[in-house]
């Protein structure tokens, strides 16, 4: 072992030696794994090993996908058996709503190119699964590329194939403590200390102690997880095939064939958490006795599930440790405010999805991103909020709880909230406001009209279908008051702040008192953000942006800081109001103390509200005339007050993001994690044309400009009118032909309650990217028509905005 290496990755499970592997695959060499005691001696050892590409996320389902195709390859290549075995797998649904919803991402899986499904009536089902029972199965879903892999040997082949190309792992070496220096970091070891460049934070169970070595805490805890593993069983052992890996959703149970017997593992409603500050670092390959208290009414479903299991023993039983965070998704990036500490933890699936984390982090490290949108699994995604211990207790009992639980896309988790909330919040909740969370800040969805009314939770349209559209009746028709406290405001000042942000942004810088859409770059030339730059006239520039990605573009921001620059996050000192609609302006007037029909669309300025001192800039992301206030904190529930006593003669309203995201789809206005993500592009998303082709030099420019003067992304985007029904697009739904070929897919979708049609989003190939082509979109498994329309159907002028 050597006293100087580029990178030392803490950690030899089967997540730090996939990151050891492709640090080495891609070139960097100098490179070493510290294990503590023995591979594989954390959580990886007593893993149940299974391995699919199906995953909800499309992101995650591709990583899960590289992770598979990897495996026989580490296996080639470091010589050491692995134990695949790709038997295909089962996923069953029990109820009307989760056979729906199975058929619905049936068709999802097929636009992010998992093609090898197919879904099963139960009869054909059981004869994939012989000693399954099929009582109460609706239908199931089948995908080839299922199977198990032996865990050990599996990280002995990481970490082989690793040192083979060039790579270090040693064994007992126990990190005792980090120092960070300016060019790095020492990592101090009971073998001795080592200065790097870099360190790899893949401790697993003993992250939590890894971070705490950096001076972060990270939102992760280890809860219990219990499987079994039965004796031989006679219909298993006579089988000329095995059994598949089976999932029963409704029995919170999945079973994989185990030798001649099966393993049967179990996420009970009845959660355990374990050493929330970390594993005991004597802590190795121990198990926790079985708790069958716990596991009672699970085990029973199971054991109706499988009837063959019920006439043999159990062999074994494994209650160990794995490591969540609050939704269950990877850990995994640069940490913010920590230059060279790299998080890859909290992969509770580490050997479906550790082989895409390795590769995620080290085209990270290498090439300053990675090749695919991380976001699902972005450390960043978190704040310091998420270092509340209740909070990570909450949250990651709750996922846990929910792993085979059936999720709606209009449901609201309750796990850590409310946490921060508006000033105005209890106003506004006595007013009807029902709440959704974004980052950590409950925000306004709709105004209910009574305290007794409930949404149902829906796959479909849900029982507010009506109360959004009054809502946005009043923003198209009237004036509607809007809760913005959920926007990020980031402040630049400085001496050089006008030709750092001249350098970050691709857009033409507005002029002062103006605000304008600014695009921003990775240095490869993909999207790093759709923000709005506003230019106050003092000195001051804001950023404004999505609040959920305060952290995510604050690291941006600090690593391409420069002297004579200042930037701060806003978030927790500047909230406001968005005042949108025809009769905006007559409100405003009311209690501004200056003539506000002067401003222009995107002016901004600072402006006397009553007694409030706000900035105010007239934009409006739905396509409305419409005023953004913002204000202190400690002013927002006043300048509520005085809103909605200005709007009373003109029957003032107030509304959620809900109807926002309604309005704005009218208007073909995309959004943050739908039409813009940070692996699409300018030329694919439309925001070229906010792009100023003249500026000398920008982040990203040489990488946009070889775009341009390509052959073009191989998708647009498009805007979708779609034959009504009772549900909506939501997104990565497929787009067919009339050839029947897959030709795009949609990024977001909703019901235009003004157009009142059903619109959405989409990537597309550009033949058919013409108004009045004609394609069908599956939408929650059911095929409709639909046809390609000009961008904006409401007002595609955009003369209400202007006016």
């Amino acid at each position: 072992m050597k006293s100087q290496y580029r990178v030392v990755v803490i950690g030899g499970g089967v997540v730090g030696s996939s990151v050891l592997y492709h640090l080495a695959k891609m070139g960097w060499k100098d490179v070493v794994m510290l294990e503590r005691r023995r591979l594989a001696s954390g959580s990886s050892w007593h893993a149940a090993g299974g391995v699919h590409t199906l995953n909800a996320d499309p992101n995650m389902a591709a990583l899960q996908a590289y992770t598979i195709d990897l495996l026989p390859k580490i296996e080639k290549e470091s010589g050491q058996n692995i134990g695949f075995h790709m038997t295909g797998g089962l996923t069953l649904a029990g109820t009307p709503e989760r056979w729906e919803w199975l058929q619905s991402n049936y068709r999802i899986f097929q636009s992010i190119g998992i093609s090898d499904c197919e879904l099963l009536s139960p009869e054909e089902a059981q004869k994939r699964c012989p000693i399954m029972s099929v009582d109460g199965v609706l239908g199931a879903m089948w995908a080839d590329r299922e199977g198990y892999i032996d865990t050990t040997g599996t990280v002995q082949a990481y970490a082989t194939a690793a040192r083979k190309k060039g790579a270090e792992y040693y064994e007992e070496v126990k990190v005792d403590s980090l120092e960070q220096l300016t060019d790095g970091w020492i990592v101090k070891t009971d073998k001795g200390n080592i200065k790097c460049e870099h360190v790899v934070n893949a401790a697993g169970l003993w992250a939590k102690q890894v971070g705490r070595m950096a001076g972060i805490e990270l939102p992760v805890s280890p809860l219990k997880h219990h499987y079994l593993i039965t004796d031989s069983i006679p219909e298993v052992a006579s089988s000329d095939f095995e059994m598949p890996m089976t999932v029963d959703l409704e029995g919170f149970t999945y079973m994989r064939q185990d030798q001649n017997g099966v393993l049967v593992g179990i996420y009970e409603i009845d959660h355990e958490h374990w050493a929330m500050d970390g594993a005991p670092w004597d802590y190795g390959e121990e198990l926790f006795q079985e708790q069958l208290h716990r596991i009672e009414n699970e085990l029973m479903l199971g054991f109706q599930r499988y009837p063959a299991i019920e006439n043999v023993g159990i062999k074994t039983w494994v209650n160990g440790a794995f490591t969540f965070s609050p939704d269950g998704n990877p850990l995994v990036g640069p940490v913010p405010g920590k230059r060279g500490y790299w998080s890859a933890c909290a992969v509770m699936a580490g050997f479906l999805q550790g082989g895409g984390v390795g590769k995620t982090l080290a085209e990270w490290m290498i090439e300053g991103e990675p090749e695919t949108d991380a976001w699902s699994m972005d450390v960043a995604r978190y704040g310091q909020y998420a270092e509340n211990k209740r909070y990570i207790r909450e949250t990651t009992g709750q996922f846990y709880s929910r792993r085979f639980v059936m999720s709606y896309p209009n449901e609201q988790l309750p796990a850590g909230r409310p946490m921060k909330m508006a000033p105005a919040h209890d106003a506004m909740t006595q007013a009807g406001c029902r709440w959704g969370v974004s980052w950590d800040l409950e925000v306004p969805l709709y105004f209910a009209p009574s305290d007794k009314f409930e949404e149902k939770l829906t796959l479909k349209r849900s029982n507010t279908h009506e109360i959004v559209a009054q809502e946005c009746k009043s923003i198209r028709e009237g004036v509607a008051l809007l809760d913005i406290t959920g926007f990020s405001r980031f402040e630049v000042k400085g001496e050089n702040a006008e030709a750092w942000l001249d350098k970050i942004f691709a857009t033409k810088l507005p002029k002062p008192g103006r605000a304008r859409l600014a695009v921003m770059l990775s240095s490869s030339g993909k999207l790093k953000g759709d923000l709005t730059l506003l230019n106050w006239g003092d000195g001051t520039f804001w950023i404004m942006g999505s609040y959920y990605l305060r952290a995510w573009h604050m690291r941006w921001f600090n690593d391409q800081m420069q002297d004579g620059v200042s930037v701060r996050d806003l978030g927790d000192d500047i909230c406001g109001f968005a005042l949108i609609g025809p009769n905006s302006q007559f409100v405003l007037q009311k209690v501004a103390e200056e003539d506000v029909s002067k401003m222009r669309f995107m002016d901004c300025k600072g402006l006397d509200v009553g007694l409030i001192q706000s900035r105010v800039a007239r934009m409006s992301v739905t396509g409305e005339m419409g005023f953004e206030l913002n204000c202190k904190m400690g002013d927002h529930i006043a300048l509520r007050r005085i809103l909605l006593e200005a709007g009373t003669d003109h029957d003032i309203r107030e509304v959620g993001f809900n109807a926002m995201l309604s309005t704005r789809i009218e208007k073909s206005f995309g959004i943050w994690s739908a039409e813009f993500t940070q692996d699409r592009t300018p030329g694919m998303t439309a925001m070229d044309r906010w792009i100023d082709w003249d500026k000398p030099d920008f982040i990203g420019k040489a990488a946009a400009v070889a775009e341009r003067n390509g052959n073009g992304p191989g998708k647009i985007q498009v805007t979708l009118e779609i034959e009504d029904g009772d549900s909506d697009a939501s997104g990565y739904e497929p787009i067919w032909s009339e050839a029947g070929d897959m030709v795009g897919f949609v990024t977001s979708g909703a019901y235009g309650h003004t157009v009142k049609k059903s619109l959405a989003m989409a990537l597309i190939e550009p033949a058919l990217a013409n108004e009045g082509t004609a394609v069908t979109v599956h939408i929650v498994g059911v095929e409709r028509r639909a046809k390609v329309i000009t961008p904006s159907p409401y007002d595609p002028d955009g003369m209400a905005m202007r006016s």
